[in-house]
């Protein structure tokens, strides 16, 4: 076993610089498995895998002494466009923020995301497990300078974009109360790394600048790195043979400050990971049959440097624009509400070799209009998944796994906040694929 956990944490490390651009709910992923993957994330109340604690840690008493490693192929295309010329072409003081006019395309379109599971059955009660995942979001690479817009006939050098990898460690224990009640409880370790670039423009709205100093921790610093803990409580309940129910809660995971980017973030570079729950039934019509439905809320609306909006809502065009100096006590920030997602998953075991999965989800993309202008560093508009999945299983009872999503293209459009009013309109854009693959050893 204690082989098995070094490897897990190694892979840990390289999930770690791999895990980008996960921006599936938000910056949350909208599954942690691959056979979890087929199903849309649906599956609170349904044991799948060692990296059960990843969704509900009691399930890890359901799914036996097993391996599961993980690597999926993700895709996202993201692209804005602007619309509209500037007020200025030329720099000057009264000028207002006018962007480059026409589309941008990321450069950043392929990514490959691990993920590795552990479980060991202690008894008929008890079980342990590990298991490393990883969030991501906040990824661009804008081959264009976006917010340095100067001359039309003379534009800046340079490119625009942000870079957000978030890692987990979750060792687990989980325990069966009765043999149709289980509970689990995961202590959670999280490193997070972010660079930013091309956002210099944004200098004489810092904290810092209104303090008379440089702001050194704004862009182009590399990436940075954040450390934290939390934690995840879960349930299973057998409620009859056919009906399950399960509950997931995790904790705000409280991080440390991005020092390098203290001028960009509210509260000097904090960016703590939001709490959230999920709730969830599973219902067995035949034994070969399992449908699951899922609701999750993600509390993005509790993290200032997420949350708090971009723009005073009381500016008049003599005193400040944003809501907050970058990088204050009350900085602005880019505006996400919460996010409540509802899944559905289908697994059907059609023989002994053969399960297939398929599965939909849909969440209200986070990111308001009025804010649009940040955004374009952090374009989460994705809104449905439809997914489908197969595990095939070997003589010797290992498992191939095999999943595909797709995320349907969503548009959102707003002003340019900064521009004179009517004049600059911004339109963001994503969609998104991708393949996962798997194999389970079991023992």
């Amino acid at each position: 076993m204690k082989k098995i956990l070094l490897t897990a944490a190694a892979f840990g490390l390289v999930a770690g610089y791999a895990v980008t651009a996960h921006a599936t709910n938000g910056y949350f992923a909208h599954g942690y498995s691959i056979k979890n993957k087929g199903m849309a994330g649906a599956g609170v109340a349904v044991p799948l895998d060692s990296m059960a604690p990843a969704t509900n840690p009691a399930l890890l008493t359901d799914v036996g002494s097993r391996l599961d490693v993980g690597l999926t192929f993700f895709s996202p295309r993201r692209k804005y466009d602007v619309a509209g010329d500037p007020t200025c072409t030329e720099p000057g003081e009264n000028c207002p923020f006018g962007l480059i006019p026409g589309t941008v395309h990321s450069d950043s379109v392929f990514f490959l995301i691990p993920n590795i599971g552990y479980s060991r059955q202690l008894n008929e009660k008890s079980a342990i497990g590990l298991a490393v995942y990883g969030n991501g979001g906040m990824n661009t690479d804008w081959d264009t300078p976006t917010f340095n817009y100067v001359n039309p006939q003379q534009l800046p050098q340079g490119s625009t974009g942000v870079d957000l990898m978030q890692l987990f460690i979750a060792p687990t224990y989980a325990h069966k109360l009765s043999d149709k009640h289980s509970v689990g409880i995961t202590p959670i370790i999280a490193a997070q790394f972010f660079e930013a670039k091309g956002v210099d423009a944004f200098g004489g709205f810092t904290d810092s600048a209104s303090n008379q100093q440089n702001p050194d921790n704004l862009s182009g610093n590399g990436h940075d790195s954040s450390y934290g803990f939390g934690g995840r409580i879960g349930y299973l309940g057998k409620l009859t043979d056919q009906l399950s129910v399960g509950l997931s809660y995790q904790t705000k995971i409280y991080m440390s400050e991005f020092d390098d980017y203290a001028d960009l973030f509210a509260e000097q570079g904090d960016f703590d990971i939001p709490a959230n729950w999920t709730v969830g039934l599973a219902f067995m019509p035949t034994p070969a049959v399992t449908v699951a439905f899922d609701v999750q809320q993600i509390y993005y609306g509790d993290i200032d440097s997420i949350a708090n909006p971009m723009m005073n809502s009381a500016f008049n065009g003599q005193n400040f624009p944003l809501y907050g100096p970058l990088g204050s006590n009350n900085g602005a920030g880019f505006e996400w509400d919460d996010m409540t997602i509802f899944k559905i998953g289908l697994q059907w075991a059609r023989s002994e070799q053969w399960t297939y999965r398929f599965g939909y989800s849909y969440g209200e993309q986070p990111i308001q209009e009025t804010s649009i202008m940040f955004n374009i560093l952090a374009p989460g508009v994705i809104e449905q998944h439809a997914t489908f999945g197969f595990t095939y299983t070997f003589a010797n009872a290992s498992e191939l796994d095999f999943s595909f999503a797709y995320a349907f293209n969503k548009d959102i459009k707003g002003p340019n906040p900064l521009e004179m009013p009517g004049k600059q309109t911004i339109e963001l854009s994503m969609y998104q694929w991708e393949v996962g693959i798997g194999y389970s050893w079991k023992f």
